[in-house]
């Protein structure tokens, strides 16, 4: 008993693709009963997996009869499998129960239990990010990444390594990559930061749906990797289940909903089949039929799949039907700012601005508030310089096309404090006296800031302390030496020590200026 792993996969990873897509959008009462449709999915493709994987571990007893000497192996091991993909599943379906139950549990409504807070955004964050305030110990994610990748090894382990010479393995359908945070374009401290910080209960749930049904899917795959250790090509399926493969579970309205129908049994080697939605058939290619359909209707829609098949061993025609649902949602829009997520004064801030199935002629597009305006970027259609004038908050502001009045909020700051440099030094060090004497001023910088902004020296006190001599003063307007602080440098020598205090910045925005680092060196 085998199944397809590449559309069972394509499917899965659909799935958390379109959940993915969906924390990226204004979170509305569409979207949320978007994850809600993708939970229930991924639901019913665990239980179909977890009901063909408690018959398979029988039938791998009965084959290995035909040589129990060469197949005890096999027999021996699937249990274990279960019992590993049993305690991992366990422990995940634990985890969901203790963030339903931070969130508040659940709710009787006319008689059917509801989780009752599905917009909880803390329960997440509380359980599998935070450190315990005590202990200083992790939060539940980090060690639910590293159940999940000692998971990857354990499951492979359990791949007799004679079989592997011959007939390579690649069922580990466990996916997770522990490094993904360290790439995400916003700041983040861990994966599990990166993967649940903030969630709302109802995104968090679909994600570990879908690390269940990867467990599952795994079992499944080493049983039957087992199956065909045992009985090769000539293994007969008993049990089948149709499933669809959506492009996406939540589409815009007007778009195209695209779908791939296939049997969950069938193998590499599944002979022609056919396949027909609501009665009518679909074309089939490698065995996989697509589904394509209109979405003018809002809200869930619902079809038939039937798929015929003829029994490669007995040839016996079989028709197996299942119902299916998609959801159709309403227009969405985005605001991402290009470098960091504030606004800087006196800079250009670029943001992209995406409107999913709206019309650019349609879109209106609107800013208030920290004296903020918008300039379009030339070349680009949805790209704009953002300008603020004064520290606070701004918004920018879409609508129209179908979309509702929506605001996307941005924190407003100054620039970043410059750092006063002096022949390529903040001070603290010794200058040869040539080198010092061939400098003509002091220079502001901004290390490791990503706009194209300069800051200017307004002035500064320069200070000469020569051996037994009176401290000599010059105050210095701008950033080059005056006179007076010219007449202090030409006199430098060995042992002299120099101060530049007093030092003061004027950075693009600012109405006034600000005190910045001193700096002192010592002549060598």
């Amino acid at each position: 008993m085998s199944i397809p792993k590449e559309p069972r996969q394509l499917m899965i990873t659909i799935m958390y693709l379109v959940l993915t897509a969906m924390l990226a959008l204004n979170v509305s009462a569409e979207v949320f009963n978007a994850f809600k449709l993708v939970d229930e999915s991924l639901k019913e493709s665990v239980r179909q997996l977890t009901e063909e994987n408690m018959m398979l571990p029988a039938r791998i007893n009965e084959l290995a009869q035909r040589d129990p000497e060469t197949f005890q192996k096999y027999v021996e091991l699937a249990p274990q499998v279960r019992e590993m993909a049993d305690d991992l599943v366990q422990y995940l379906e634990d985890i969901i129960e203790d963030l339903i139950e931070e969130a508040g549990g659940y709710v009787e409504v006319n008689g059917e239990r509801r989780i009752l807070n599905e917009k909880h955004t803390e329960a997440a964050n509380r359980i599998l990010v935070n450190r315990d305030v005590i202990t200083g110990e992790p939060g539940e994610g980090a060690r639910l990444l590293q159940k999940l990748l000692q998971a990857q090894q354990d499951f492979m382990a359990m791949i007799p390594e004679e079989d592997l010479e011959r007939h390579p393995f690649s069922g580990i359908a466990i996916s997770v990559d522990p490094d993904a945070w360290r790439d995400s374009e916003t700041a983040r401290e861990s994966w599990e930061d990166f993967m649940f910080s903030r969630m709302p209960l109802v995104a968090v749930l679909p994600i570990f749906r879908k690390y269940i049904n990867d467990i599952r899917l795994t079992e499944n795959n080493i049983l039957t990797y087992y199956l065909q250790r045992i009985g090769g090509e000539d293994i007969v399926f008993d049990q089948f289940y149709v499933v669809a493969a959506p492009q996406s579970s939540y589409v815009i309205r007007g778009d195209n909903y695209e779908a791939d129908i296939f049997l969950s049994a069938a193998s590499s080697a599944l002979p022609d089949m056919e396949i027909l939605i609501n009665g009518r058939s679909i074309p089939i290619e490698d065995g996989i039929g697509r589904f394509v359909t209109g979405t003018s209707t809002v809200g869930v829609n619902r079809y038939t799949a039937t798929i015929r098949y003829s029994n490669p061993v007995t040839g016996e025609v079989s028709e197996f039907t299942n119902e299916f649902q998609f959801e159709v949602g309403l227009r969405s829009a985005n605001v991402a700012a290009e470098k960091m997520n504030v606004f800087y004064i006196g800079v250009d801030n670029p943001v992209s601005i995406s409107a999913a199935g709206i019309p650019t002629a349609q879109l209106n597009i609107t800013a208030e508030g920290a004296g903020i305006s918008l300039t379009p970027i030339e070349g680009s259609s949805n790209r704009f310089n953002v300008r603020v004038t004064e520290p606070g908050d701004a918004s920018i502001i879409l609508s129209g096309g179908g979309l509702e009045r929506t605001a996307f909020e941005f924190r407003v700051r100054r620039i970043p404090d410059p750092v006063a440099n002096f022949a390529g030094e903040s001070g603290g060090v010794a200058l040869g006296d040539g080198q010092f004497r061939a400098q003509r001023g002091v220079i502001a910088t901004l290390p490791n800031f990503d706009f194209d902004a300069r800051c200017e020296i307004a002035g500064f006190r320069l200070v000469r302390i020569a051996r037994r001599q009176d401290p000599q003063i010059a105050d210095n307007a701008g950033a080059t030496f005056g006179p007076e602080a010219q007449r202090l440098v030409d006199q430098a020598a060995p042992g002299d020590r120099y101060f530049f205090e007093n030092v003061r910045a004027r950075c693009p925005g600012d109405a006034t200026t600000r005190r910045i680092n001193d700096m002192g060196f010592t002549i060598r």
